[in-house]
């Protein structure tokens, strides 16, 4: 069995759901993410989540509030507590851009995805703008045109 197929696809990436959905996302930025190792091992088995989770700028550092990665089930005394404030790893001009956007306001920093690039952790996060209302029903209008529009090209073509 080779490496490859070692880790499922499917616990990879841990999706921001409701990101897309409640925020026009700008600037994205990949940043590492500071873990203990039971934090990756929960990682590893899907065992995250960061729906509800956001950035904040302290002290010139970007820290991952409300990320919720369970308690690794094999774990011992020296298990994570599952909702801690998590350092994210950034460059410093990256940083100095996040700073500088969210001081203009109007702009939040959002988690898109969690996911393995190689055998390290990754964070998406993205400079968003949140959306209203109205934004909301216009995308569910284009997405339902495109839907009605890929149909009558399948039926034409079929």
């Amino acid at each position: 069995m080779s490496t490859a197929h070692k880790d499922a696809p499917r616990f990879t990436e841990i999706r921001n759901a409701k990101a897309l959905r409640d925020y026009a996302i700008g600037e994205r930025f990949e940043a590492g993410i500071q873990l203990k190792g039971t934090e990756v091992k929960s990682i590893r088995g899907g065992r995250a989540q960061i729906s509800d989770a956001f950035g904040r700028i302290e002290k010139g550092e970007v820290w991952l509030h409300n990320a919720h990665i369970e308690q690794y089930a094999f774990g011992n005394l020296n298990n994570h507590e599952a909702r801690r404030i998590r350092k994210l790893l950034l460059h410093q001009h990256q940083i100095r851009k996040i700073i500088q956007a969210l001081a203009a306001g109007g702009k939040a920093l959002v988690p898109l995805r969690m996911y393995f690039k190689g055998a390290l952790v990754k964070v998406e996060v993205g400079l968003g703008t949140g959306k209203k209302l109205f934004d909301k029903r216009d995308d569910l209008k284009k997405r339902v045109e495109e839907r009605d529009l890929a149909k009558v090209l399948k039926v034409r073509r079929g």
